[in-house]
């Protein structure tokens, strides 16, 4: 391990936030840099369900199997990370729930008995939770400076400086930081800077709707997911909610869906006398092409590691550890395989 070894982060999103702490507890010389704030691109309108579950052939199970794992660590090394681990109940889609999760009606009542209808069968995720994911980062930001880590917000990255085949260090309007290794954890941003240095990421934008809500407390015990509504309760009492991004029609705005989406949790729960919107907004997640994260170095540019992926809560804390270790031990990660940008760049 190389102490000292000069980091810049770009993105201050949990992402860039983990990948921060870890650098830094390993003895990195880091310098976190953001256009804006902590938190402030998609992190702050992330519905932030620690989910590990897939129903598709899934080349980063390995990466799944952990997460939760890996967010236990984090709350044991910094008590400020708070996650309700209250379990995930799913029922109402077109998948059939797993036998080995599976809970009968009665069951069902007891983890949410305010539900008008439960279903004859869910899937209860009982080792599943949530997170407030702008407190979280900013714990992650606090830890990470513990260990002498620097944080500029408010500054654009304008472009890099080069020597040959060698990233060193990032052009912003403060003037340059010199890098040994520029790490790129900029969300749906981090195209537009891989297109600075030749290497076009297939990163999309989607958007999704985030909705807060002032709602009665205690009414939801755990996290609901259906056909009708994905909602839960955080540890202040507000209930959060996220649907699809329909369009732009008026109708499909996020007030609209906001006010759609309370009808349709009101019709499922007894006991709600009021659920009144205080946020609805669009969030932009990266998504990478073909769903598959996008972590390490970029092919034949040293001092580049790219870290671009959906879904990021759920992630974050483990591959803010596997990417540290990387890029300070200069060893590859066999979990982090199927993740490379070479993909997209195969000559």
């Amino acid at each position: 391990m190389v102490q000292g070894k000069r980091i810049v982060v770009i993105g201050a999103g949990i992402v860039g936030a983990s990948l921060a702490y870890h650098l830094a507890g390993k003895g990195a010389n880091v310098t976190v840099v953001d256009a804006g704030d902590v938190a402030s691109g998609v992190t702050a309108t992330s519905f932030a369900w620690i989910n590990t579950t897939h129903n598709a052939p899934d080349p980063i199970a390995s990466l799944r199997s952990v997460a939760i794992r890996e967010y236990h660590r984090l709350e044991q090394e910094l008590p400020s990370v708070k996650i309700r681990w209250t379990g995930a109940l799913c029922y109402g889609t077109n998948t059939q729930p797993a036998m080995a999760l599976r809970v009968t009606r009665e069951r069902i009542r007891e983890l949410e008995p305010q539900l008008k209808k439960p279903p004859e069968h869910a899937q209860f995720k009982a080792e599943e939770g949530a997170l407030d994911a702008v407190h979280t980062t900013q714990a992650l930001i606090t830890g990470a400076q513990a260990h002498g880590a620097k944080l500029l917000t408010h500054t654009r990255v304008l472009g890099f400086k080069t020597q040959g085949l060698q990233v060193t260090g990032v052009e912003t309007r403060l003037g340059v930081i010199n890098a040994d290794v520029v790490a790129l954890a900029a969300g749906t941003g981090t195209p537009a800077l891989t297109k600075l240095l030749g290497f076009p990421l297939p990163i999309d934008a989607s958007p999704a709707i985030f909705i807060r809500y002032s709602a009665p407390s205690g009414i939801v015990r755990t996290l609901i997911s259906n056909a009708a509504m994905e909602v839960r309760e955080s540890a202040e009492g507000i209930w959060l909610a996220a649907e699809d991004f329909l369009g732009d029609a008026a109708h499909n705005q996020p007030a609209a869906i906001a006010l759609r989406t309370a009808r349709a949790i009101a019709d499922e729960l007894e006991g709600i006398t009021s659920i009144e919107p205080q946020l609805a907004c669009v969030g932009l997640r990266p998504i990478p092409e073909d769903g598959i994260p996008i972590i390490g170095e970029l092919p034949g540019l040293s001092g580049t590691y790219v870290c671009a992926m959906h879904p990021g809560v759920t992630l974050a804390a483990i591959v803010g550890r596997l990417a540290s270790e990387e890029i300070m031990d200069d060893r590859a990660c066999p979990a982090l395989a199927a993740c490379r940008p070479h993909r997209f760049f195969p000559r």
